[in-house]
């Protein structure tokens, strides 16, 4: 890794804008300005705390979000890299739509269920390589941070995305990255009074060994048992939080 200078960092803290928006936000630029490119690894936490302007925990918080989206990879005892895969799609206009008329929550399940499940149908027909790799990898990200809601979530959320990929069909990928990152927006809110992730991470592994044993019956049935359940955990830890 190169020197932070070649980053273009300099301290950009301003007035209003919330401290891990500035984080996304110089990221996002750095990635737009080809200042970081695919695969290359981010400077450490604090460098970047100095840099913007923020805390540590806020830039932790920035970079989650943008693993979330796709665009970042975390890895244990390694530090933070560019992804190096495809570019995600910009979900900004489903998110400005949600922010106009409000998506409730059933909306958003039902959204997941309708892609989802035949997704995972599909994955279990289809996922070889690399791509079932990439669904294991997020299961083991899952077990591995059941005491941290925060990154338990980018692994779930990684999860729901490397299934999607393993379908084969980029153009059902595609909106499952697009909702996945709203879905990301909402649930981090509340994320933090999640219980019961151990049993939600069995229930990520046996749908991934259906998938393996190309079941693709047993797949779809446990994709939807497992979004039937994360509704009515969501709705609950929404309700303890009122």
């Amino acid at each position: 890794m190169g020197d932070s200078r070649d980053f273009g960092m300099t301290s950009i803290r301003s007035r209003g804008e919330p401290p891990t928006a500035l984080v996304i936000t110089h990221v996002r630029g750095l990635l737009l300005r080809g200042k970081l490119r695919p695969g290359q690894q981010l400077p450490p936490e604090r460098e970047l705390a100095r840099r913007i302007g923020v805390s540590r925990p806020s830039v932790r918080a920035g970079l989650r979000s943008l693993a979330a989206k796709g665009l970042l990879v975390t890895r244990h005892g390694a530090g933070t890299f560019v992804a190096a895969g495809p570019p995600m799609l910009d979900s900004e206009p489903l998110s400005l739509l949600a922010a106009l008329h409000g998506f409730t929550r059933a909306e958003m399940f039902e959204a997941r269920r309708t892609l989802e499940v035949g997704v995972a149908e599909l994955a279990a027909a289809r996922a070889v390589g690399d791509a079932l790799a990439a669904v294991a990898d997020a299961v083991t990200g899952m077990f591995a941070s059941v005491d941290d809601p925060q990154t338990f979530l980018v692994h779930d959320i990684r999860f729901h995305r490397a299934v999607a990929a393993a379908s084969g069909n980029p153009i059902l990928a595609s909106l499952v990255e697009m909702v996945s990152a709203l879905f990301y927006e909402q649930r981090r809110r509340t994320a933090q009074r999640a219980r019961h992730l151990k049993a939600t991470a069995d229930m990520h592994h046996q749908i991934y060994q259906a998938i393996r044993g190309r079941d693709s019956a047993r797949a779809r049935q446990l994709m939807h048992e497992h979004l039937e359940r994360a509704e009515q955990e969501q709705e609950q830890e929404s309700e303890a939080g009122a």
